[in-house]
């Protein structure tokens, strides 16, 4: 035995040398190669610097360029720094002017606390009503503005008006510097945000609404959003160092949370988001941890945002507050539901049914226990918009005819692909969506991805922050193609998904497989264009309001109260500071009931009955619209005497114009003939082309 052991313990000892002199002849191998790596790291580094430094060069130099473009455009199309400043004034059309009226009366206020406290407690806007106007028009963007107008020493280098749309331009810059880095991260090269702020500027009719309404709150708010998207897109990148998550998970907690502080609407939009992410991490695309710091990012900013904005109930009964809830909770009751079992797959169908129907039971739980004040007129909106129900109702059909809330027309789609812009986005969603699912099938039979660069295997549809992207803008497109205002929020990730296709090295060679593309080059089309616009001289030239205003300020008595349309009762709180009977905000269900009953001017109701309701409301005077009264242009059945009459029961005879069920005829034009009973309610005072005034009587002395 003695004997037979020797072999084997020499055998044993020959492996461990053997073993040993490998691994020394390896340290040596390593020691030898050392010295010929070192140059090709510095080489490695330099390249990446020098490619980041032009990269994020060329994104500032967008963001800044764009924003020089809107204030030069801006200059050009309403000659502004040649204008009075009640002609500048009135280029703010609408709720743009409620706001911009608000950033005014801050600047006026003694000091800060006092501008604010006179904001929450606000009873010199509309009549008979005590508003906190900061909470219910979000008018955050207008105290942190008239703030750094007046800490930085602005007021005395720029006129407040300059401040004001210069921050909006600025914001809008950095909404498309955003826009280029998330297109960047994604494709890898700078040159694919080059193409993002190319499209996004050819396309600028469908992008932004920043040329006809400067102070809306989606021009504030949008910017925080694209740089929340960017550091999103970074924080689910797979090969993310440390560093660079935690820049962007802080990057996206502030820009998360100043996005809700800004918009009323914005959480809906995080709760798509937050529905994509679910998604993602549902077919295991994606770490569940990185997914549910979102989660925690979003929760954080829902109670900080209630609290800060006078405890808004809003937020408590969001939908995204019950589905991050609802995931949470779900987290905590599924087990193993990632590993290649049928019971896995089984879990995660249960976990997915289980989180549908927390989200749906939170959110009636918390509608019940928590007081609010949801947009009932909305959801109402909705199923006459679906064909769920009918209605006679003035203010839903309305809204119904709002060019913004129905379907995108064919023009829409033609301007999209005459840029080139729609079939690029198209056969990029297309590839990215096939690899998409060709990732998910393998996943759910248990089958790991090749480690190749191929489309085929599925590269494309394993990067989480592709496929977050593709889900998101799906869901985004979804709701533009039912509600066009919505296309303002889909067609800039349009821009971005697209220019990400074009220019990543994964999908370029397929696209010219696939299909023969022979078109112009998006890029060659983006300077012809811009310089056209800017040499074309355009002039905003409204005399008729301009003499109503200046009317206003000099014979209208302090205290009097205004009515008429919602759209002129904004321009009058900018212009004049005078007191009004409606906005033209669509937030508030008293303000939509008010819109309405100041509307029956235009229609078939007797003068005591429009005489009741103007002085229900305490109104001194009457402004009747010609543009109103005579309205020709619009949609058959769409017009404001049209809506009127069908709510009225007046209803259109089909042979003809004629109404019938009323003995009387159309109050602003028969009021404006000036005889009885007409004359003994209402006395013009005023008159121009396009408007008529008349003060409402106190005293009324019928004549015969």
């Amino acid at each position: 035995m003695a004997e037979e052991e020797g072999p084997t313990v020499e055998l044993h000892q020959r492996r461990k040398l053997k073993s040993s002199e490998n691994k020394e002849s390896a340290k040596e191998e390593k020691i030898r190669d050392t010295p010929m790596p070192e140059r090709a790291p510095k080489h490695v580094l330099f390249q990446r610097f020098a490619k980041i430094f032009i990269g994020c060069l060329a994104a500032v130099t967008s963001g800044m360029m764009y924003a020089l473009y809107l204030s030069a455009y801006h200059e050009r199309k309403f000659w502004f720094s040649n204008r009075q400043e009640l002609e500048r004034e009135i280029t703010f059309q609408g709720d743009s002017a409620i706001y911009y009226s608000y950033y005014k009366d801050m600047l006026k206020a003694p000091s800060f606390e006092r501008g604010v406290y006179e904001l929450t407690h606000n009873n010199k806007t509309v009549s008979l009503k005590t508003i906190n106007a900061v909470q219910q028009m979000s008018l955050y963007p207008e105290l942190i503005a008239s703030v750094l107008y007046q800490a930085t020493g602005s007021n005395e280098i720029i006129e407040p008006v300059y401040f004001y749309i210069g921050i909006v331009f600025g914001l809008q810059g950095i909404y498309v510097t955003a826009l280029f880095v998330t297109s960047w991260l994604m494709s890898g090269t700078w040159l694919a945000g080059m193409l993002t702020v190319a499209w996004f500027i050819i396309n600028r009719v469908d992008t932004t609404r920043i040329e006809y309404s400067i102070p809306l709150r989606e021009n504030w708010a949008l910017p925080y959003f694209a740089c929340q998207i960017a550091a999103l897109t970074g924080y689910l990148k797979s090969n993310l160092n440390t560093y660079g998550e935690r820049f962007c998970y802080l990057l996206m907690s502030a820009s998360t949370y100043t996005f809700m502080m800004m918009w009323e609407y914005s959480h809906y939009l995080l709760f798509l988001q937050a529905i994509s992410l679910f998604l993602l991490d549902s077919f295991s695309l994606e770490q569940s941890e990185k997914v549910h710091e979102v989660y925690k990012i979003y929760i954080f900013s829902l109670f900080l945002g209630y609290l800060l904005q006078f405890e808004n109930s809003a937020l408590l009964v969001s939908p995204l507050l019950s589905l991050v809830v609802a995931l949470m909770l779900a987290k905590c009751l599924q087990l193993n539901v990632k590993k290649g079992t049928f019971i896995a797959k089984i879990m995660k169908v249960i976990n997915f049914y289980l989180v549908c129907t927390l989200t749906v039971t939170l959110n009636i739980i918390m509608k019940m226990f928590v007081p609010h004040k949801e947009n009932g007129h909305m959801l109402k909106f909705l199923e006459v918009k679906f064909g769920l129900n009918m209605t006679k109702n003035f203010t839903m059909n309305w809204l119904l005819c709002q060019e913004s809330l129905q379907a995108p027309s064919q023009d829409f789609f033609l301007r999209l692909t005459q840029s080139s812009l729609l079939p690029f986005y198209v056969l990029v969603l297309i590839i990215c969506f096939l690899s998409m699912m060709q990732v998910i099938f393998r996943r759910i039979n248990g089958k790991s991805l090749k480690e190749t660069i191929t489309l085929e295997d599925g590269r494309i549809g394993g990067r989480p922050e592709i496929i977050y992207h593709v889900i998101h803008t799906i869901l985004l497109g979804s709701l533009a193609m039912v509600i066009e205002g919505l296309k303002y929020l889909w067609t800039p990730y349009v821009c971005m998904l697209a220019a990400f296709g074009v220019c990543s090295p994964e999908l370029w060679m397929t696209l010219f497989k696939w299909l023969r593309l022979r078109t112009v080059h998006p890029v060659l089309l983006f300077f012809p264009r811009l310089m056209t616009e800017l040499m074309e001289l355009q002039e905003f030239y409204d005399p008729d309001t301009v003499e109503l205003m200046t009317w206003i300020k000099r014979q209208a008595p302090v205290a009097a109260v205004f009515a008429g349309s919602p759209q002129l009762m904004g321009a009058i709180k900018l212009c004049t500071g005078w007191m009004v009977t409606s906005l033209p905000l669509y937030n508030d269900d008293d303000l939509l009931k008010r819109n309405e009953n100041i509307y029956q001017i235009y229609s078939k109701r007797s003068a005591e009955d429009i005489y009741k309701i103007l002085t229900s409301y305490k109104a001194n005077y009457l402004i009747v619209e010609d543009a109103i009264c005579n309205e020709v242009g619009t949609m058959r059945g769409c017009r404001v005497k049209d809506l009127l009459d069908i709510a009225n029961g007046h209803v259109v005879c089909e042979e003809g114009d004629k109404l019938t069920y009323s003995k009387y005829g159309r109050f602003c034009h028969e009021v404006k003939i000036n005889y009885s009973p007409y004359v003994n309610y209402f006395t013009r005072v005023y008159w121009n082309r396009s408007y008529f005034v008349y003060k409402i009587n106190t005293v009324i002395s019928f004549q015969s």
